[in-house]
């Protein structure tokens, strides 16, 4: 067994026991075993056992010199109406120049929801009944078509459904894109640890491995070869987002201005939040860089502050929704000295085996997760540019199987986007006092994909339909 030198490697680490059932495994089992030992880095490993592991070495978030981030407001909430135009305008000519490709971090599984299957093949819409994935790839084609440039798609996936992605998309003659222009390629993962930092296996053949967080993202565009290709495309801009949220402008020519314009390397969509509980990031200034700092390391008499106008000072929720610069990924991704993504210890029920192979489920947290977080690259982005969204427009993420974020909520804030276009073109529509369209209808993003592209379409209509319960445009 120690003939072989990456069995040894782990000897001399201290973490010799990952093989202890090596001999008795058949040789299938073997090889798993040692493909999943190899994608390890022990050194890291060992830092971050002495770093987040050891006695005192989490430490708390420092909260000094922490101030509300600035942003770049909307017109009607105060902001500059001609910045707001001449970054529109940017961003279109950087997608007729063909600069833009779109990038979904899409590793999650439905579990949440009670669905069997990668989360980008959950239906979403009202009418159809249409995936996420499918709702993402009319965005795209549709943005391609109209500023004459087809996207590239890259698409982030995990080991536990990346063949499922695959076959999804090449089932489905990938909704009209060009094959060659939609792009897969898997998530790092990392080994769960015990508490003393003993890597866990699964199984007496399989290490418990996990993805390594969104922010691992930027190492598997590398390592994938994606920024290579997109060099060779003459693409230096990448519009991240996440499966989730089906609301998101994918690809958004002024949220692409202000990023070109402000010479920023990493640019950010915020909301205000809805309430000071709200559970989402905020955007906060330390230092003179811009970070995001999750609510639950934010003290809530900080989320409650509130300014002489009464709003809220930590106002700025993140929503997941970046634009990332090629070269700052490439280098974010190379590593060196101070400038690396820190990794979050995360405590976990891990399901293991004990010293004799049989199976553990743990009834309280008995080891731990590392991962990486994707806004953790913000403070070393030059010129990081943060811009208001509605959040009407962006942000509707489908999360839990009911109740707030889940898919009735999600189709509701649909319906609610597909009304306001209409009514912005003189069409009758009967809502509630949320807005919900008393109708049931579906704008395809292929009809209209925002409310510029939408009214453009609607003009053209010879005539406008009436509009009826299962209105679907197309």
């Amino acid at each position: 067994m120690t003939t072989d030198p990456l069995i040894e490697k782990f000897q001399q680490a201290g973490q010799g026991h990952v093989f202890a059932f090596f001999a008795t495994l058949p040789p299938a089992e073997q090889r798993r075993l040692l493909d999943e030992a190899a994608e390890i880095d022990l050194a890291e490993i060992a830092r971050l056992t002495r770093t987040l592991l050891a006695p005192g070495g989490a430490a708390g978030i420092d909260l000094g010199g922490l101030a509300p981030a600035p942003y770049e407001r909307r017109p009607e909430n105060g902001g500059d109406a001609a910045a707001w135009d001449r970054a529109k305008a940017a961003g279109e000519a950087m997608l007729r120049a063909g600069r833009v490709a779109a990038f979904t971090v899409a590793g999650g599984q439905g579990t949440r929801l009670g669905y069997d299957g990668p989360k980008g093949t959950f239906p979403v819409t009202p009418l159809k009944q249409k995936t996420l994935f499918q709702v993402f790839a009319e965005k795209i084609r549709a943005a391609g078509v109209r500023y004459g440039r087809p996207l590239h798609w890259f698409i982030m996936t995990s080991h536990a459904n990346h063949a499922a992605t695959e076959a999804f998309f090449a089932a489905h003659g990938y909704f009209g894109l060009e094959q060659a222009r939609v792009h897969f390629f898997r998530q790092g993962r990392m080994p769960a640890v015990d508490l003393q930092g003993r890597i866990l296996l699964e199984t007496p053949g399989s290490i418990a491995m996990s993805p390594d967080g969104h922010g691992g993202s930027l190492r598997a565009l590398e390592r994938s070869g994606a920024l290579d290709l997109m060099q060779r495309e003459g693409i230096d801009t990448l519009s991240y987002f996440q499966v989730d949220n089906p609301l998101v402008r994918a690809i958004d020519p002024t949220f692409l201005g202000w990023h070109a314009l402000q010479g920023s390397e990493m640019s950010s969509k915020m909301v205000p939040k809805a309430y000071p509980e709200e559970k989402v990031g905020l955007f906060c200034a330390q230092g003179g860089k811009t970070v995001v700092v999750e609510y639950s390391d934010l003290p809530m008499a900080m989320q409650q502050e509130r300014d002489a106008a009464g709003q809220l000072r930590y106002l700025a929720g993140s929503i997941a929704i970046h634009l990332l610069d090629r070269d700052f990924i490439r280098r974010m991704a190379a590593g060196g000295e101070g400038v690396a993504l820190p990794f979050h210890r995360a405590d976990k029920k891990i399901p293991t085996v004990d010293a004799a192979g049989r199976p553990v489920k743990p009834e309280k947290p008995n080891g731990v997760k590392f991962e990486l977080f994707v806004f953790d690259a913000l403070p070393f982005a030059r010129n990081p540019v943060v811009i208001e969204t509605r959040r009407e427009d962006d942000f509707s993420p489908v999360k839990n199987a009911d109740g707030v974020d889940s898919p009735q909520t999600c189709r509701d804030d649909q319906r609610r986007q597909f009304g306001r276009w209409l009514r912005a073109q003189g069409a009758a529509v009967a809502t509630d006092a949320t807005g919900l369209p008393a109708a049931g209808i579906e704008v395809s993003p292929l009809f209209g994909y925002d409310e510029d592209s939408f009214a453009e379409a609607w003009k053209k209509l010879p005539p406008a339909p009436s509009i009826r319960d299962g209105l679907y445009l197309e």
